[in-house]
């Protein structure tokens, strides 16, 4: 299949029904390795409530990684039945970039577009981690459905939809020209409609968090929850660094419009007390980072006074699931969350059985 060849597709927003979820779990060849005791219990965290509602893949480095990996969900409490292991070696663990983005047709059938993973503009080597689609389906993590791939680097968490044609993103992630530095902004939105099939692109000049090495992922600024409510993340301390950019980004948000001409509801998230690693950096702590499951929307939670109050404003975000609280300090030592660390697929894709 050709590019032009593509039938009409569009990407489903996060809260369609999901098959599964896939994760890459923590190892000594990454940049965790020095302090794999302290993530590996947030991503069993992570593995216990996804595997609770839905299908877990796991991408692992090798056998014994596997065996390793399963005796710690086992010990966690995670729903074995419900996981599998895939022997394939990763870079990194931040799948929302490096996983496919699956796009269905009218009659709801899936295609897995395989875009081009450059380590966020050349910042890090990114090899095995652009193979990781290929591997997937080679070992038929996605059953028989097909994959195709596409000569555009773009990233899961520089985008978000909300299933009515809109898509909304960052200027600083999408434009960056250590991504696609020939294409215009026009040029890139044409891509976006042949792709994702989205027609309302919303773009944010505004909003950064410091640590966030991604060019400003929109998926730690502000999230869909349905199709007309966006919450975003706010800061409300004029003494500190982001004010100015995220008191700017709200008034975008504020400005934007649905396809129909409506304004969009708008839900403020908490900002977190200040986050620093041991040498002194600041660390990107989100409450937008959250990812949506099946009954279910996981939030990360950083032992901070606002913890709670992004816990009450998400839940009336998604008033008909239940929000859980999961670790986020360890996650944002690399400077990414939960969000980042996974990739749902919607019915019918994830398969935990080889063809």
């Amino acid at each position: 299949m050709t590019q032009h060849s593509i039938p009409k597709f569009a990407l489903p927003p996060e809260w369609v029904q999901q098959s599964g979820v896939l994760m890459a779990w923590p190892h000594g060849h990454s940049d965790w390795s020095a302090r794999l005791s302290y993530i590996e219990p947030a991503y069993v965290a992570l593995a216990r409530e996804i595997s609770a509602r839905e299908f877990l893949a796991i991408a692992c480095w090798d056998q014994q990684h596997s065996a390793h990996v399963l005796e710690l969900c086992r010990r966690g409490g995670a729903t074995l039945s419900n996981i599998r292991c895939y022997e394939i070696q990763t870079n990194d663990t931040w799948v929302r970039d490096t996983a496919p983005l699956t796009v269905l047709d009218q009659n709801h059938q899936p295609l897995l577009l395989d875009f081009t993973f450059n380590g966020w503009g050349g910042k890090y080597d990114a090899r095995l981690d652009n193979a990781l689609t290929e591997r997937l389906h080679r070992l038929g993590a996605f059953g028989r459905h097909e994959r195709h791939p596409v000569d555009l680097v773009l990233e899961g968490g520089s985008i978000e939809v909300n299933g009515r044609g809109s898509l909304l993103t960052t200027a600083a992630c999408l434009l960056a020209k250590t991504r696609n530095p020939t294409l215009s902004q026009q040029q890139i939105e044409n891509q976006l409609n042949k792709f994702l099939g989205v027609d309302h692109v919303l773009w944010l000049h505004h909003g950064y968090l410091a640590g966030d090495d991604t060019d400003s992922h929109v998926d730690m600024l502000a999230r869909f929850c349905d199709e007309n409510t966006i919450c975003y993340v706010g800061c409300d301390d004029a003494n500190d660094e982001h004010y100015a950019e995220l008191q700017a980004m709200a008034a975008e948000l504020r400005a934007f419009r649905t396809r129909d001409g409506d304004a969009f509801q708008l839900v403020e998230l908490p900002w977190p007390q200040a986050k620093y690693n041991d040498e002194g950096e600041r660390l990107p702590a989100s409450y937008a980072n959250f990812l949506i499951i099946n009954g279910a929307v996981l939030v990360p939670v950083y032992d901070d006074p606002a913890d709670s109050t992004a816990l009450e404003r998400i839940a009336a975000a998604f008033p008909e699931r239940t929000v859980v609280a999961v670790p986020g300090l360890p996650l944002i030592e690399q400077r990414g969350g939960l969000h980042c660390a996974t990739m749902q697929f919607p019915i019918g894709v994830l398969s935990l059985t080889s063809v």
